[in-house]
This record gives structure tokens, sequence and C-alpha cells, in this order.
């Protein structure tokens, strides 16, 4: 049927959209609408890490690059932050939960360094305000890296190619080998592990064609069914606290009977409370839940609906869900491994026991 303009101009507005002769927005014109609400992309890069007053500089950067490679950083000259957030991975070690000094086996599952600088706080229980903070605790936990400060100088300043480094990072600074700068140098480097470019960011940033029809209906199941309401803003996650088991109790074997963030703030409140985990890059991320339990994203899926939201996701919903969450997988950070510095005869040797 055709109309004139002097035909249609007449007819209530709700016929009008309705036949399709003015444009409404689109069912994905929506959905981006609400999606842009609720999340933020990944920029391509940073030059300041958010909510300091520190500049990215190249000599940082690269100080930490090879600080955060190094196993001579461990006790046992074996362990690196890389061993545990593998860059060439997902950012983590795609174990249960880590492998630290003597072969011990660590408390829980190691979370990813990629996008964590946006992370409100490190660790599972939050215990480490910002990147610089946890950088220390592994090098020093018995039974991660099982070093100490004094240790972890030493060593860096009987190699002179760390000497010469530190100076060009902290210009102007009297005795710039430090064990705060250490971890300084760590989180700067960390903060430019950044995953941009998902077929999600592309989609927040208006190209409504490029998540496949099942993607789409996955985000707006993630909307509706409530997940935004902790996985949300730029890294989906990672800002906020929650309890494990909202809903239902998980099983003792799932919860690895740990109490989370309860062990850092001793409130009754805190129990089984543990920060949401970012979402992003998460089908690279396995296994999942501080626990390292479940290895499957589908099976994931499944458990969060029964434990946080006391309902049963259907077959469809649940592969819905999950292909959207595929879309979160960015582009990794191009890393090259440096050419580590040798030993000299000051060095000290490693501890094995």
């Amino acid at each position: 049927m055709k109309f004139s303009f002097l035909k249609w101009a007449v007819l209530p507005l709700s016929v009008v959209l309705s036949a399709g002769y003015l444009s409404a927005k689109t069912p994905d014109e929506d959905l981006l609408k609400k999606a842009r609400e609720l999340f933020k992309p990944i920029p391509e890069k940073i030059d300041k890490i958010p909510n300091k007053n520190v500049k990215l500089t190249k000599e940082l950067v690269e100080l930490g690059k090879y600080l955060y490679f190094d196993p001579r950083l461990s006790a046992s000259h074996l362990i690196s932050c890389n061993s545990c957030h593998n860059v060439m991975l997902g950012g983590t070690d795609n174990v249960e939960t880590s492998i630290g000094h003597g072969w011990q086996k660590g408390p829980r599952n190691a979370p990813t360094v990629f996008n964590a600088v946006y992370h409100t706080a490190q660790f599972w229980d939050g215990r480490a305000k910002d990147l610089m903070e946890q950088a220390k605790g592994p090098i020093q936990a018995a039974v991660e890296m099982n070093n100490t400060p004094e240790r972890v100088i030493a060593t860096l300043k009987s190699i002179p190619k760390y000497v010469e480094m530190f100076k060009k990072a902290f210009p102007g600074e009297k005795e710039p080998v430090t064990f705060d700068n250490v971890a300084k140098a760590i989180e700067a480097f960390e903060a430019t592990l950044l995953t941009p470019n998902s077929k999600f960011d592309r989609f927040l940033k208006g190209d409504t064609k490029v998540l496949t029809k099942e993607e789409k209906e996955g985000l707006k199941l993630f909307i509706d069914k409530g997940c935004a309401s902790c996985h949300s803003g730029i890294t989906l996650g990672g800002h906020m606290y929650a309890p494990f088991g909202m809903a239902t109790k998980p099983n003792p074997d799932l919860a690895a009977g740990d109490r989370g963030r309860f062990e850092v703030t001793k409130s009754p409140t805190d129990d089984y409370v543990f920060k949401v985990p970012s979402l992003r890059n998460i089908e690279l991320t396995y296994p999942y839940f501080h626990s390292g339990k479940v290895w499957n994203l589908e099976d994931a899926i499944v458990v969060m609906g029964t434990l946080q939201y006391g309902i049963t996701l259907t077959d469809a919903e649940t592969k819905k869900i999950a292909a959207f969450l595929r879309t979160l997988t960015g582009d990794r950070p191009k890393v090259v491994a440096p050419l580590l510095p040798p030993n000299t005869d000051k060095t000290p040797k490693p501890i094995t026991k």
C-alpha cells in the first residue's frame, strides 16, 4: 500500500509507526542504548594509570616488563610474575590453582592480569588496593615466590643493567633501586596489558551488525537475567564485591572452604564475599571461580544462575549467553619477552628448599 504525504500525514502517529512509514528505533538500536548505559569499551592504550598521577614512560614500562618476566624475583629463580599470569595465554595460567615455591599449590585460582588496571582492587578478596600493592604480595608469599624485599634488591643491584634501567625509569632519585620502585615498574607494565577491539567493543562503538543474532540475544539475556547488575563497567566486573551464593549456597567442593573477603576484614558481612571477576576474555581464563573447579564456560553460567539468582537457565539460554561472553575476547597485547641480563658473582644464589 502506498500513501501520499497528505494521506499519511493525518494518520495517528501509532498507526504511522506500526506501518513503518516513519523511522523508529530498531531493536538493535535499543539494545545498543541499554548496553552503553551499562558497559564501556576497552581503550586502545593509556598513557597514565587511572586514578593516579603516574605517567607511563617508555623507560618505566620497559623496566616493568623485564621485572615481570624475570624469575630471579623469586627465591628459587624459577617463578616470575608471568608464571601465573601468562601473557601468552589469557593473562593467567589455566590451572585450578597456581603452583608456587617448592611445588606448593596455592589456595585460589589466579585472576587474569589483562585489563586489571581498571579494577577497584586486586586479588579475589580485594586485599591489595592497586596493582602496585598487588605486585609486592606474590614476591613475598611463601606459597608463591617466597622471597624478601632485601633479597630482591640485592639481586637487582648485583646486575649492572638493572641498576642502569632503574636510574632511567626513576630519574632524579638518589636511590632508585627500591622495593617500592620494583612494584611501581611492574604496575606500569601491567597497566599496558589491555585487550581492546573485541566484537563487543565494536558493537558499543556503534557497529550493530558486528554481533550475530545469537550473540545479541545472549547480550539481552545477560542484561535481563540480572548478570549486568554485578558484571558491568569497562571490564564487566572487578569493581564490586558480592557473596558467592546469594540465592543458594555452593557445594563444599566448589567453595573450597574459602571465606573470601572475611579473611581480610574479619567482618561477618564479608563472609564468603569475593571481588566480582572481570568477564573480559572469559573464554581464555578457564578454569572458573576462585576455586578453579569449573572448566567449561557453559557450566559456569549455569552455576551462576543457580547460586546467584536461584534460576535454572535453559540450554538455549545458556548457549546464547555463552555466545555473547565469547564476544568479550579482545586483541591480546603483543608482548616481546625480554632477553634478561645475566647474573654476576654478587648475585644471590637460588634457594630451592
